[in-house]
């Protein structure tokens, strides 16, 4: 059996969509973390198993999730990803073999109305489908990992993620993951200074624009690589505050 387990937040915009594609999966586990909009209504309607906790990090909810599986293997999903027809018809194969322990999805997303396939999104292969018992999560709080015990295969087939649908999504992230990234990398040791926070910015539009290519993906791979530049630049100059704000203690 096939167990599908997915995070949740004020995903109402997405998680119908999501839910609708894993409908025929013989477990859907669905963990919120305190969603004040229709998000948990909707979840009711295609799984008896959800259940709502508190917000401990990305990687510690989700190993949460994945302790309440029951199935011999085990579908990590986002509420904005989407399995298609040809993915579902790979991952129905995948669970009658027996040489793989884990399997990489290429990920297809989208940002604002376009599918990305450059600028570093694709393909965007992530360890997602696993035995249950052979992978657990990463306590990470943001940029979690599962780490698989055994060979690891790949599929052919993309799931899709709506990453930004709009512009009021992209600065909502941008915030959100610059402000987990900083507190990531002020508990590694790391330090920033204002003219650091600049370079990483700027830095990072040149790897995504020219030498990850998003040039060519047009109006949408320019906005792509700003927003890139705008998380760097603000998780470098929040790091830079936290110094501060420490060193005032």
């Amino acid at each position: 059996m096939l167990s599908v387990i997915i995070i949740t937040k004020n995903e109402a915009g997405h998680i119908a969509r999501c839910l609708e594609s894993i409908a025929w999966a013989g477990e859907i586990i669905v963990l919120d973390s305190g969603s004040d909009d229709d998000t948990v209504a909707i979840c009711r309607q295609y799984t008896d198993k959800v259940y709502q906790t508190d917000w401990p990090g990305f990687g510690i909810q989700k190993q949460r999730a994945l302790d309440k599986s029951s199935g011999d293997w085990v579908l990590s999903i986002d509420a904005d990803e989407v399995v298609t027809p040809e993915l579902r018809a790979e991952l129905e194969q995948a669970l009658g073999q027996e040489d793989y322990h884990g399997y990489e999805i290429s990920r297809l997303s989208s940002y604002c109305g376009r599918q990305m396939r450059h600028g570093g999104w694709w393909p965007d292969y992530v360890l997602r489908l696993f035995r249950r018992g052979c992978g657990q999560f990463t306590d990470s709080v943001v940029h979690e990992r599962i780490i698989v015990q055994g060979q690891i295969g790949r599929m052919n087939s993309p799931l899709l993620h709506d990453a930004f649908i709009n512009l009021d999504e992209v600065l909502h992230k941008v915030n959100s993951y610059s402000t987990l990234g900083a507190a990531l990398l002020y508990q590694r040791g790391i330090r920033s200074s204002l003219g650091k926070a600049i370079l990483k910015g700027f830095w990072m539009f040149i790897r995504t624009y020219l030498l990850k290519a998003a040039i060519l993906d047009g109006r949408q791979g320019l906005m792509l690589s700003i927003s890139n530049a705008e998380g760097a630049y603000y998780k470098y100059l929040k790091l830079l505050e936290l110094q501060n704000r420490q060193s005032h203690k």
